[in-house]
């Protein structure tokens, strides 16, 4: 498929062609700039590709109305929306149906159980105006429990640990491995050390894909990835004009 924003010829995304297994998790990394983010608004149908087609279990999407279509995905974003409310009501906005037993075990899942039954007032604990109480790790589980109890075919991590610290990184990791177990999941990846375990990464450079591979098989190749993760363990960060930024 191709991309390109209205009213700007210069294709953001172009000769892109991948196919996505159920139960498989992938994950995009790339310079800032190279079509990560675009590919997610696709997939959601925020645009539709200016040529070539996406398809999911062989269906034209295009020819999904949009609710249905992103009532089978769940996306963690890199800053969470948190409501001023309990643990609770935040957990369970996206299916304020489920059951205590099914909202504990999106808890559990998500790494985050341990965190509440800490607290004096537990389930009712107050977030405070945009998660104001919680860290940013808190967010992000109770964000991934929120999105596990939609229970999506596919779920999706924007930039979802790029702001956090590598312990709260770790108990990501943790939940995010827990939260791959019989669904396809879509990594959109700032920080390359969440992505080791990943079935695929796909390299995106200047809106084509550059290489796909796993973590290990990228590495020995000594392309682009291996390139990108060298600069990022020594602390920089790469855009696509290839100037190098300190963290």
């Amino acid at each position: 498929l191709a991309f390109a924003y209205p009213k700007n010829r210069d294709k953001v995304l172009d000769d892109i062609t991948l196919e996505i297994k159920s139960g498989e998790k992938v994950a995009f990394v790339g310079r800032s700039g190279a079509g990560k983010t675009t590919l997610l608004k696709l997939l959601l149908r925020f645009y539709d590709p200016t040529a070539g087609l996406i398809k999911f279990d062989g269906v034209d999407i295009r020819q999904l109305t949009k609710s249905y279509l992103r009532s089978l995905m769940a996306v963690v974003p890199q800053e969470p929306i948190m409501f001023n409310n309990t643990i609770k009501y935040n957990l369970s906005y996206g299916n304020e149906k489920a059951s205590f037993k099914a909202i504990r075990q999106a808890a559990v899942d998500a790494n985050i159980l341990e965190f509440i039954e800490k607290q004096p007032k537990k389930w009712q604990t107050e977030v405070g105006e945009r998660g104001i109480k919680l860290s940013g790790g808190q967010k992000q589980r109770l964000a991934i429990a929120r999105a596990l109890l939609v229970n999506p075919k596919i779920l999706i991590f924007d930039e979802a640990t790029s702001n956090l610290d590598s312990e709260s990184e770790r108990q990501i990791q943790s939940a995010l491995n827990s939260a791959s177990k019989n669904r396809t999941v879509i990594i959109i990846a700032h920080r390359f050390s969440t992505i080791r375990n990943a079935d695929k990464i796909v390299v995106l450079s200047n809106g084509t894909i550059a290489e796909i591979g796993k973590h290990r098989d990228l590495i020995k190749k000594g392309g682009l990835y291996k390139m990108l993760w060298t600069l990022q363990s020594k602390g920089k960060l790469v855009s696509e004009n290839e100037n190098l930024v300190e963290k």
